[in-house]
């Protein structure tokens, strides 16, 4: 009896349709970019100059007339390749003095990552292009990264060339105007590059292997499948 052969690929089962000049389509035609940014920390600032802060935000709050989404991602951070350094250095000294302090130092960080997780943390913000899916029925500003990463959504036949032209002339400039409203707050912010956004769905969605395994440079290597079928038609 003739086994049908599998057609299905992984890619199918991802709400992104594309990655191309530094922005990404999902497949229901919905274009962004996404920018990342540095942080503040707020805890170490004077109260003055907290309140600045928060005066200079609110102002950036209010320029923006258009939907935005600020992400935050922690992800655990192994830390043994730093204790193995300073293992290293420990060896290397003569000064009994300094190989003392260092010692409670090496002690010190390897008790803290017993009882709390040293954590990693990222910051982007997602602007999308014009206002599309975001008044939708129950929608908020807030779906869009859902989208990306593995909500349902309604998926469409994408022309990537026409949503790109039709995007670009939209988004660049609300692009450029957070770049700038967050430099006013002398927070660093950057427009992701495609690579670096095919690195970032890759770490989402393979956090057990993306630590071990190499981002390929060859963005067209992800659009096709690496594994061929190994069943076929008799």
């Amino acid at each position: 009896m003739p086994i049908n052969e599998i057609r299905s690929t992984t890619q199918e089962h991802l709400d992104v349709e594309d990655i191309k000049e530094d922005l990404i389509i999902l497949k229901t035609g919905e274009v962004a970019a996404i920018i990342s940014t540095t942080a503040v920390n707020f805890a170490l600032l004077s109260e003055m100059e907290q309140d600045a802060l928060i005066a200079a935000f609110s102002m950036l709050l209010n320029s923006i007339t258009y939907p935005i989404q600020i992400v935050i991602r922690s992800k655990r951070v192994d830390i043994s390749n730093y204790i193995t350094k300073i293992v290293k250095v420990e060896q290397g000294l003569s000064d009994p003095l300094l190989k003392k302090q260092i010692q409670s130092y090496r002690k010190f960080v390897q008790d803290l990552v017993k009882v709390n997780d040293v954590l990693s943390k990222k910051f982007y913000v997602i602007v999308p292009s014009g206002s599309t899916g975001f008044h939708e029925k129950g929608s908020t500003p807030f779906d869009w990264m859902g989208r990306m990463f593995g909500a349902h959504t309604k998926r469409v036949k994408v022309d990537t060339e026409s949503a790109l032209k039709r995007a670009k002339p939209d988004l660049l400039p609300k692009v450029d105007h957070v770049v700038g409203e967050f430099g006013r707050l002398g927070i660093k912010a950057k427009r992701l590059s495609t690579q670096e956004i095919v690195e970032l769905l890759f770490e989402i969605y393979n956090p057990g292997s993306a630590e071990a395994q190499r981002i390929r440079t060859d963005i067209g290597d992800y659009r096709t499948a690496i594994v061929e079928p190994a069943i076929l038609e008799e």
